[in-house]
């Protein structure tokens, strides 16, 4: 456990070092700040536009508009500038041999391995944490009387995609020794993903949905209970990512 702890400690302070933490939260902060912007902006842009060409004017922008920018920018640009700043969690350690010299010391590569994703699921966390506070403020201010449901429901979704996305680029990371091959690797489980999400039997229990659903439920239009297969899925795929990344780490020649 003191291992554990001190090693986290060293993850924290190396994000902090490497500008990790700061690149991640900058680029969260942007979003949280941009969302409720272009939802109220855009339409009247492209109003002015379009009018120039005798073209019919744009419904007005409401709350569903800045929170579509959310999870838009959140899976689409967000997701992946995260794998991009992590890929190298195992790889950049490995290749300068910096974990040898801790590990001959008496830490435990079950340590390494837990406290390295136990850091990327805290910056992960914060991030969406602040990007969803920035929004929601910007969005009750710009748009005060439009109401949304289970808000906090589909937050939480997409939080935990991130989580087992955490958990398959670990398990990459474990697998190979290069960040592209890392990135790869997370790549084909996400494109996996989205190919069996074409089945309308296994949508229900599809990680991915998650981070595709998020809209319907602020709308409505789907149902809280038809993701629970779904959210217990990924936790228990994240649990056996993260098992196997141990498992491979412990055999992993340095």
């Amino acid at each position: 456990m003191n291992g554990y702890l001190a090693f986290l400690k060293k993850e924290i302070f190396e994000y902090v070092k490497t500008y990790k933490l700061l690149i991640m939260l900058m680029v969260f902060t942007v979003f949280g700040i941009t969302n409720p912007l272009i939802a109220k902006l855009l339409p009247e842009i492209l109003e002015s536009l379009i009018n120039d060409k005798g073209i019919i004017s744009l419904p007005e922008p409401t709350a569903y508009d800045a929170w579509t920018q959310f999870f838009k920018n959140a899976t689409q640009i967000g997701l992946i500038v995260m794998v991009i700043l992590f890929s190298g969690v195992l790889s950049s350690e490995l290749s300068k041999g910096t974990l040898i010299n801790l590990l001959t010391k008496g830490l435990s590569r079950t340590a390494v391995i837990l406290s390295k994703y136990t850091c990327m699921v805290l910056v992960w966390t914060k991030s969406i944490a602040l990007c969803f506070v920035l929004t929601y403020g910007y969005t009750v201010y710009l748009f005060p009387k439009d109401e949304t449901s289970n808000l906090l429901f589909s937050v939480f979704c997409l939080w935990l995609f991130g989580l087992f996305l955490l958990s398959a680029l670990l398990f990459s990371a474990a697998l190979t020794k290069s960040n592209y091959g890392c990135m790869l690797i997370t790549g084909i489980v996400v494109v996996a993903c989205m190919i069996m999400n074409i089945i309308s039997s296994v949508h229900k229990y599809n990680p991915i949905s998650l981070a595709t659903d998020n809209m319907g439920l602020i709308m409505n239009s789907i149902e809280v209970s038809s993701l629970y297969s779904a959210i217990m899925i990924s936790c228990l795929l994240s649990l056996i990512f993260v098992s196997l990344s141990v498992v491979i780490f412990q055999k992993k020649p340095l």
